[in-house]
């Protein structure tokens, strides 16, 4: 298989177009679409189906461009390990986040990267646990952080932290007759589990992992939860509950990136033993490719910056 076919191929079904990636490969379009076509030739199969709109890909060309993004950054990743030979801390390093880690951590781990690997590139992709590990799986990740992890053959984890899950209400909404805080993003009164298995949750369908971690400890009291309803944004789901159609269980986070953090109130939910619900955060890296030394300081670079932020909330904590 031709890696510049490849590579052709996967920019026209990521781009929807054959003029596009073409435009954005700098070749003609003509060259690229006779790059494809001998590629399906070679592999005996129709990748992409042309539209009115651009191009699409069939059933084959689905599960080629799954494999073709994995293929492709790992002959990324074996140019910059050559590099990393001639000295210094360089080439790409792609990162998965859970979306509340994404919206605490982005900004300042892009900076910090940038100011401490100057000749590296940092790739940084949201997305849900169960995502994040199948990519780390196929190769498109070489860092993932992820909640409630296990090692498994394929995949080495370590602590990297917790974060605390915290009942979201809307700020309109007198938390069961406790007075009001000052700030609608300031936690207030706790909330037990009983009380959170009668409330009407917005909450992600499984197999997200904050949906099992909630359904987990309310099992260990003997409660379920009551769903309302299955919503996987995270936007669509403080839209919701903003507008009075339930209640969400999220970090303080994620609530305080919302564009109206002000419309929500936050209570800290008294687990088992009095403490607040939390889950564990891990970073997990593939068993089967050894680390460079710039995916290690881009771990150590991680480790630091949540171990900061975790100071931080403890300042905040109420």
């Amino acid at each position: 298989m031709d890696l510049v076919q490849l590579l052709y191929f996967v920019r026209v079904a990521e781009l929807g177009s054959f003029t596009r990636a073409a435009a954005a490969l700098g070749v003609a379009q003509p060259a690229l679409s006779r790059q494809v076509r001998l590629l399906e030739v070679e592999l005996r199969h129709t990748l992409l189906r042309r539209t009115g709109r651009g191009a699409v890909t069939t059933a084959a060309g689905a599960l080629l461009l799954e494999h073709g993004r994995g293929i492709l950054h790992q002959v990324d990743r074996a140019r910059d390990e050559l590099a990393q030979m001639r000295g210094g801390l360089a080439g790409r390093v792609a990162i998965g986040l859970p979306p509340s880690v994404a919206r605490a951590l982005t900004v300042q781990l892009s900076r910090a990267f940038q100011a401490q690997l100057p000749d590296a590139r940092l790739a940084v992709s949201e997305g849900l646990s169960t995502g994040l590990l199948e990519s780390l799986v196929a190769g498109r990740l070489d860092v993932a952080v992820l909640y409630n992890a296990a090692a498994t053959p394929d995949v080495e984890i370590t602590p990297l932290g917790r974060e605390e899950l915290l009942l979201v209400q809307p700020a309109a909404a007198p938390p069961g007759g406790h007075a009001d805080s000052a700030d609608g993003t300031a936690p207030t009164a706790h909330a037990t589990l009983a009380e959170l298995s009668q409330l009407p949750l917005v909450i992600p369908s499984r197999p997200n992992a904050i949906r099992m971690h909630v359904e987990g400890a309310l099992a260990q009291a003997g409660l379920s939860p009551t769903v309302a309803m299955e919503v996987d944004g995270i936007p669509s789901i403080l839209e919701l509950v903003a507008g009075g159609a339930g209640c969400a269980v999220l970090s303080r986070q994620t609530v305080l990136s919302a564009q109206r953090p002000e419309a929500f109130r936050l209570r800290r939910i008294q687990a088992e033993g009095g403490a607040g619900l939390q889950i564990a955060l891990f970073t997990a890296v593939s068993a089967r490719r050894p680390a460079t030394r710039t995916q290690l300081a881009l771990l150590e670079l991680l480790r630091t910056l949540v171990a900061e932020e975790a100071a931080t909330r403890q300042k905040l904590q109420f």
